[in-house]
């Protein structure tokens, strides 16, 4: 595949990702030490999910389920914290040949990058796909190989303390960024006056990650500043809502949001969170997260609500896991039904929620539809909820390259290296240079 030769940039992740390579070889080694042609198949899931702390439980119920029905083993190694950590992986895995993973669970921005090594499952899983939003199929769909199943899609929403909004007379979530900046600003003046000194407005992930380029797609594209890249391949970065966009969020920083903000990662920002320091917080919603959250002191007290909007609308970046196969996998018809047993478990446990109706229910408001881009709002005059993509489709194999380009322009604008127009500027040279692309106007609508 083109672009696959190219060497990957090394950045701080790359150490901690290569001791879990190594880590990830001993326990296939040890493994294949152990088994004899007598006993039982085992696959290796590498499964981002898993590795979160708090899933842990859940995996490890849901792997002992599937050895039940199928007398399949599983090996779940732990992986990196962060999406390019992973895929950097999940890559040198893949391209090593020899043992690796059966089964990956792969963030929705990969396909283009991994998909020669992933097995086409549209054969094995037509039924299932006629049931499914046609464009999250897509989402993991290359050159019309379904390169893996999607699993649990995700949106960008913004998290808010019930209670604090209340106390300080607000009757709804902010709608828009301005109103963002308003609540928080005053919320954080009235904790602090009490003498909560570090507590902070509103928290988000500002490390040079993955995650920062869906939190600045969702600043700029509420600002009319496009995605970056348009689904017709123009490169629109280079633009004066772009601009603003990345000013504004420079301004929250020793503001409203910590001057560390800028290294947070999800995991940071959680945990500011949960220690009770932020009225705001962006993360992620899916189905099952809003309906059996993990335990929290605050779970009372959370609500949920599209990300603050503006000119452009109020858009959660669309994110989410698929379940792939790998080509080379030893056991492809029992990694196939490790896929099918998740997605079945994962369709009864949406239905079970559904039915159940717990009482406890976060408090949620204007939440977008996880697909598509037609959320709705209760005021006719305030934006519009829904969702945006990232680039990942239009970019293929190159994403890697044009999110790195991305992330560093952003992040040095936040760090106060490079005015924002220098940095939008360089950025649009630079992807030029990566895909080829010409430059074009932003796009208002996903």
């Amino acid at each position: 595949m083109h672009g696959m030769a190219d060497p990957v940039t090394v950045h701080p992740g790359l150490g901690l990702t290569r001791w879990i390579w190594g880590l990830f070889l001993l326990v296939m080694a040890l493994g294949g030490c152990r088994q004899s042609a007598k006993e039982p198949v085992t696959l290796t899931f590498l499964n981002p999910e898993w590795s979160q702390p708090d899933e842990a439980p859940r995996a490890e119920y849901a792997a002992q389920q599937f050895t039940r029905e199928t007398g399949i083993r599983l090996r779940h190694p732990p992986v990196p914290e962060t999406s390019l950590s992973q895929l950097e992986l999940s890559r040198e895995l893949l391209q090593k040949g020899g043992p690796g993973p059966d089964v990956l669970g792969m963030d929705v921005i990969w396909p283009g990058i991994l998909e020669e090594y992933l097995t086409d499952l549209r054969p094995y899983f037509a039924t299932e796909i006629s049931s499914l939003d046609p464009d999250l199929v897509a989402s993991y769909t290359v050159n019309s190989k379904l390169v893996a199943m999607p699993y649990h899609a995700q949106v960008g929403v913004l998290a808010y303390r019930t209670d604090l909004l209340r106390e300080y007379g607000y009757n709804h979530p902010p709608r828009t960024w301005d109103e963002l900046e308003s609540m928080a600003a005053r919320i954080q003046t009235g904790e602090r006056a009490k003498g909560r000194k570090e507590f902070w407005g509103y928290v988000w992930q500002g490390a040079a990650e993955e995650g920062l380029t869906c939190n600045a797609l969702e600043w700029q594209f509420a600002e009319g500043g496009g995605r970056i890249i348009e689904n017709d391949k123009t490169i629109s970065v280079d633009n004066p809502a772009a601009i603003r966009a990345w000013r504004r969020a420079r301004h929250w920083i020793g503001w409203i949001s910590p001057p560390s903000v800028v290294a947070y990662r999800e995991l940071d920002s959680m945990n500011v969170w949960e220690s009770g320091g932020a009225a705001f917080r962006r993360t992620w919603q899916w189905h099952y997260r809003l309906t059996h959250r993990q335990e929290s002191v605050l779970s009372d007290r959370t609500g949920y609500t599209s990300m603050p909007g503006g000119p452009g609308g109020r858009v959660g970046t669309l994110g989410g896991t698929g379940l792939a196969v790998s080509v080379q996998s030893a056991h492809p018809h029992e990694a196939v039904e490790l896929v099918r047993f998740l997605i079945r478990r994962e369709l009864q446990s949406q239905e079970e929620s559904a039915r159940a109706q717990p009482p406890s229910q976060p408090e949620v408001y204007d939440l977008p539809s996880v697909l598509g881009s037609d959320g709705h709002s209760d005021t006719p005059n305030e934006p519009k909820s829904g969702v945006v993509s990232r680039p990942s489709n239009v970019a293929a194999s190159e994403y890697e390259k044009v999110t790195r380009a991305y992330i560093a322009a952003v992040h040095a604008v936040l760090t106060g290296q490079k005015r924002a127009p220098e940095a939008a500027a360089e950025l649009e040279k630079q992807l030029i240079k990566i895909t080829g692309f010409r430059t074009g106007p932003p796009k208002t609508a996903d």
